[in-house]
């Protein structure tokens, strides 16, 4: 398919499809008693799937030793494009030992299914403390990035994937939307300018807000929310999901939104992240990307806007995509509506400040979130949602 009429082009120019086609997967399946074998966890199973459909373009498959430490030093492919975040996968030395360069591996979903195949090109060891301060900032093992990858095997397995089964998804099936999908529903749409929003708490009245602020200068809104590995004390995604299909059939404009699933898994590795969301989103078809305050942070790892200052190191044809930048929003008790320090006249004491952070341990307290904070079919959701203690495990 050529993408050429679309508003956007993926990044490095072209969407990768990784999906094995029904003769590749019938190959492979004939050989799957005789492949090693390398079991995935939840996020290396999110990364294969994000690799196939395209969601990683350029990335063909897990990443090898010299895009690897580029990646990590400079935030750049070993071609020199722009890429934040390292995509690999990291196993332990005894189960690298026995493969070899050229070896087709069976890749294993959790449960045991055979979900993927990698062509392994190259095996190469790293230095797990120089990828967590260079990606993370830090080194403390108490942030969830840095811990993932503390835990995770001392080997990375490098070469090209295909992904032979992929299941609808189990709560989501309709918002399953890749992004040669989304690029045909912008293009069916019309739409020239298309902003992503990417969210892993539910959706709140200063989310609203400055979503609607952007979408007063684009023709379309594509709410993408992850639905990956994420915290243990990250609200669940089918609650979160819920929430945005009721603020969207009472609240929103509905030509004008798209909502879809973003499969990936959270990384929380802050301004780096906010740098991947964009380039994802630009490969679903966005020309243009919401980056709010403390955008994919997690604690006092961060400065507020560091992911927005992020965006100003490099050349905007470098990236393709371009960053709308957002203060943070507030309900103003003066003027009786969502507002920043750019258009609210008030003082700190009347600017009604909540974060998603905030709103989890109302929840935790048994406490409504206020008007101000949340539309009440929204809250009414969050509120039902307690009931099960499995939400906020």
């Amino acid at each position: 398919m050529s993408y050429h009429q679309d508003a956007i082009a993926p990044h490095g120019g072209e969407l990768v499809n990784r999906v094995a086609t029904p003769a590749q997967k019938e190959t492979f399946l004939s050989k799957a008693d005789f492949l090693p074998r390398v079991t995935l966890d939840e996020r290396a199973v999110s990364d294969l799937e994000m690799i196939a459909i395209g969601g990683f373009s350029p990335l063909t498959g897990f990443m090898n030793q010299e895009d690897y430490n580029r990646v990590v030093a400079e935030m750049r492919l070993a071609n020199g494009l722009v890429w934040s975040i390292p995509i690999t996968l990291s196993v332990t030395e005894e189960v690298a030992a026995p493969l070899q360069k050229g070896d087709l591996v069976r890749l294993d979903n959790p449960n045991g299914e055979f979900i993927g195949v990698l062509e392994l090109t190259e095996k190469y060891t790293y230095d797990k403390k120089h990828e967590a301060i260079n990606v993370y900032r830090t080194d403390d093992a108490k942030h969830p990035g840095v811990q993932v990858v503390y835990n995770q095997g001392s080997v990375n397995l490098a070469g090209d994937i295909w992904l032979l089964q992929r299941d609808s998804h189990p709560h989501f099936p309709s918002y399953q939307i890749d992004p040669a999908a989304s690029r045909e529903m912008f293009r069916e749409k019309g739409w020239k300018t298309i902003v992503g929003f990417q969210t892993r708490n539910p959706i709140h009245r200063a989310h609203e807000y400055i979503q609607k602020c952007a979408l007063e200068t684009v023709e379309g809104l594509f709410l993408h929310p992850l639905v990956g590995a994420t915290k243990e004390d990250d609200i669940a995604a089918d609650v979160r999901m819920r929430c945005y299909e009721i603020l969207i059939e009472h609240y929103y404009p509905l030509d004008r939104v798209i909502l879809a699933i973003n499969p990936a898994a959270m990384r929380y590795a802050g301004p780096r992240e906010a740098i991947f969301h964009a380039l994802v989103r630009k490969n679903y078809g966005c020309t243009h990307f919401i980056v709010g305050r403390d955008h994919a942070g997690v604690g006092d790892y961060y400065g507020t806007y560091d992911a927005q200052y992020i965006f100003d190191e490099f050349a905007p044809e470098e990236l393709g995509i371009v960053p709308m930048k957002f203060e943070h929003a507030f309900y103003c008790t003066r003027t009786k509506q969502m507002a920043t320090t750019k258009t609210s006249p008030s003082k700190p004491e009347e600017r009604v400040h909540l974060s998603g952070t905030k709103v989890r341990e109302m929840l935790r307290r048994g406490e409504l979130p206020p008007p101000e904070f949340s539309r009440p079919e929204v809250a009414a959701e969050l509120t039902r949602a307690m009931s099960s203690p499995a939400v906020l495990a």
